[in-house]
């Protein structure tokens, strides 16, 4: 690390509260001297207002993305037994969910442009155990959501989004969440629209699905004391639902600087080799995350490191070939665009309100790795 350097953070997630401190703690205090903590008015209003910008009917709020996840697979009926499609390139949860139902996930390959779910890749797998299909919005970048949602009706199958990167990302003039059977969202701290905590929701158009998820995530309660099925302790705190509110009423502004942050980055990298997130015509990127691509990644990191320029390896090894899954008998070469991404991704910082200075800073540094 550079003596007198200015650390340049992943992520300022220090700043973002100041900018809101005040507004929180008046909400924390009321919430407070209402006694309410647990699914409260606070809850209850962000669901309704997250469902409006989502556009979807229902949004059911969880203790966090997983769960949000595992809920929408139990809601469907996916269990022991079953085959659920997903990506190798994602966050440990998208798999784990489906474990925790009892199902098995199987692994389809990546497109190599934009790391989502290959469409053609996907129709090899579906079988006769398989049940859904379960995309990642990875990054910030939607997947070709036309295509999956074409397969799952030739096919009989329900499509759960994982949207835990992508919130306010557009496919096709929707935004993501609201094209599949149930949308799932993680408010983790590091994402679009995070807490200061976990917390995580479901989205939905369908009533069943809303309904059973609503019990699942209490228990299998029907009201106090009176439970139909096994479910689970899953239940949004107040005070996180009230960041969330506040967050929610300015995320376009934010989402809008992190494309200023993508923007300058682009430019500072046309024509030099480095390769930057792709986003095709139909979507609308929101850089939860900005991933480059080199063969030298290892190279770059250790020089952003060097300048107090933090960064992130996500993912360094597929799903498929990490040893919890080994007896499903995936092998190096199984998955080849998505083992070759791996070797080669890395994200740069991106967050609302990054200074130019620092901008040009991560991007100097990257080239002068490369160069």
């Amino acid at each position: 690390m550079s003596e007198g350097l200015t650390p340049v953070p992943f992520l300022d997630l220090a700043a973002q509260f100041k900018e809101l401190e005040d507004e929180w703690l008046d909400a924390l205090r009321s919430a407070g001297a209402r006694g309410s903590f647990i699914q409260g008015p606070q809850v209850a209003a962000f669901e309704r207002e997250f469902a409006d910008y989502v556009g979807v009917k229902h949004a059911i709020a969880v203790a966090n993305g997983t769960d949000a996840l595992m809920l929408s697979l139990r809601a469907l009926g996916i269990g022991p037994g079953d085959e659920v499609i997903t990506t190798p390139f994602t966050f440990f949860a998208s798999a784990e969910a489906i474990d925790m139902v009892g199902a098995t996930p199987v692994f389809a390959d990546i497109l190599e442009d934009d790391f989502t779910l290959d469409p053609d890749s996907v129709r090899e797998r579906i079988g006769t155990k398989t049940r859904a299909i379960l995309p990642v919005h990875i990054f910030g970048h939607a997947t070709d959501m036309k295509s999956i949602m074409e397969l799952a009706g030739t096919h009989n199958l329900a499509v759960i989004e994982d949207c835990a990167q992508s919130f306010g990302a557009r496919v096709g003039g929707r935004v993501t969440g609201s094209v599949g059977s149930a949308g799932s969202f993680s408010f983790y701290p590091t994402k679009v629209l995070g807490g200061y905590g976990d917390g995580g929701m479901v989205t939905t158009s369908s009533r069943e699905i809303e309904g059973r998820i609503r019990r699942l995530r209490n228990h299998g309660a029907v009201k106090p004391f009176i439970h139909v099925e096994v479910g689970c302790n899953s239940r949004l705190d107040e005070i996180q639902a009230a960041v969330l509110r506040i967050k929610l009423r300015s995320i376009d502004s934010a989402i809008a600087d992190r494309r200023r942050v993508a923007g300058a980055y682009d430019r500072h990298f046309a024509g030099t080799g480095v390769r930057g997130p792709r986003s095709k015509a139909a979507n609308a990127h929101v850089y939860n995350l900005y991933t480059i691509r080199t063969p030298r990644r290892d190279e770059v990191r250790q020089r952003l490191m060097e300048r107090s320029i933090g960064s992130s390896l996500c993912y360094p090894q597929g799903l498929h070939l990490q040893e919890v899954y080994r007896h499903l008998g995936y092998r190096p070469g199984s998955l080849p665009v998505c083992e070759q991404a791996t070797t080669e991704v890395l994200s740069l910082p991106v967050y609302p309100g990054m200074p130019d200075a620092h901008i040009s800073r991560v991007c100097q540094t990257v080239l002068d790795a490369l160069d």
